[in-house]
């Protein structure tokens, strides 16, 4: 057993079997050294990492509701809407001021991951428009610091293209191809990856963008969906959900589209 202090969050010791305690603070604020594989003990948490990493599960979140995604409080801003939609319901931005702003990095702590979202981007919103935002901030003073990732689209000729980014201790690296266009008001997945040498984006199974980088894992923080963490840049369209996944995964593991409702076996 090793005793890490509060800015100590070695994930790459945390293997198979080890123990290790982790302040409380770090669990709250979003941290997951080990992913997943915690239990509260007094003041800390003994991580029992009994998962490989192949096997640590990810984290899904639907947008089925306002009040809690993915089991977190949500702070909302604007009106958001649940819509019904063929794969069930989904909560729809108006690209104006609509916002949901949650408590926790998805991603923190994690070397390598997957960062999967089913969305429908819509008509007549903005040129550049930010529908995902994950955001660091520094647990000393509580302030968002320079480190994010986002993903967003850009609107070209009527039609969007994905623009991905991601920046941490000063290195940035943006992911935007607008040669690569597709229609707008149809529903996609779209996945941000990084295997822990090379960052690589998709739409569907199709790359997009693709560029060779060192980036240290995220540390706690916080997440805005439908705009920028600072209220700028609102998405218009839906989002159905999210999925957040500790290892890169090939695109034959990304997040299926789910059947539709019409396809759906009916039970008498």
């Amino acid at each position: 057993m090793k005793i890490f202090s509060e800015v100590d969050v070695p994930m790459a010791e945390s293997g198979a079997g080890s123990v290790c305690w982790v302040p409380l603070r770090m669990w709250r604020a979003g941290v997951n050294p080990v992913n997943r594989a915690m239990r509260w003990m007094g003041t800390g948490l003994l991580c029992m990492a009994t998962l490989s990493l192949a096997q640590q599960p990810a984290e899904v979140w639907r947008f089925d509701r306002l009040d809690r995604i993915g089991g977190h409080a949500t702070t909302i801003a604007g009106h958001p809407q649940i819509i019904h939609t063929p794969y069930g319901p989904a909560t729809q931005f108006d690209g104006l001021a609509d916002g949901l702003f949650v408590d926790v990095h998805p991603l923190a702590g994690d070397a390598t991951w997957t960062w999967e979202v089913i969305f429908r981007p819509d008509a007549d919103g903005a040129a550049a428009q930010r529908f995902f935002h994950l955001q660091e901030v520094d647990p000393a003073t509580g302030e968002f610091t320079r480190d994010h990732m986002t993903l967003e689209i850009r609107i070209v000729d009527n039609q969007w293209c994905l623009d991905s980014y991601a920046t941490k201790n000063g290195i940035r690296m943006p992911l935007l191809n607008c040669k690569l266009l597709h229609p707008l008001g149809q529903w996609y997945r779209v996945s941000f990856v990084y295997d822990g040498k090379q960052l690589r984006n998709y739409v569907g199974d199709a790359l997009q963008g693709a560029a060779d980088v060192q980036l240290a894992p995220a540390g706690p923080g916080q997440t805005s969906v439908g705009t920028r963490i600072n209220k700028a840049y609102f998405f218009k369209g839906a989002i159905l959900s999210a999925r957040f996944t500790p290892r890169a995964l090939p695109p034959g593991e990304f997040l299926p589209l789910p059947k539709t409702e019409s396809s759906a076996p009916k039970h008498r």
